[in-house]
């Protein structure tokens, strides 16, 4: 195997990394939301909270 090879597969490795783990934000993000949402309706209220910097602009 030579070393282009190589680097091909761990390129080809991260990338699929890299997508299993921003898919993997989406869903903690979510549910973080989720989760907040619930916690405003049962303390009924809502909080000032600072933007979300993983939440746009991409």
């Amino acid at each position: 195997m030579s070393v282009g090879d190589a680097l091909a597969r761990e390129n080809a490795y991260l990338k699929a990394r890299v997508a299993q783990l921003t898919s993997e934000i989406a869903d903690l993000s979510a549910e973080v939301d989720r989760l907040r949402q619930e916690r405003e309706r049962l303390h009924g209220r809502r909080e000032a909270r600072a933007p979300n910097p993983l939440g746009g602009g991409q």
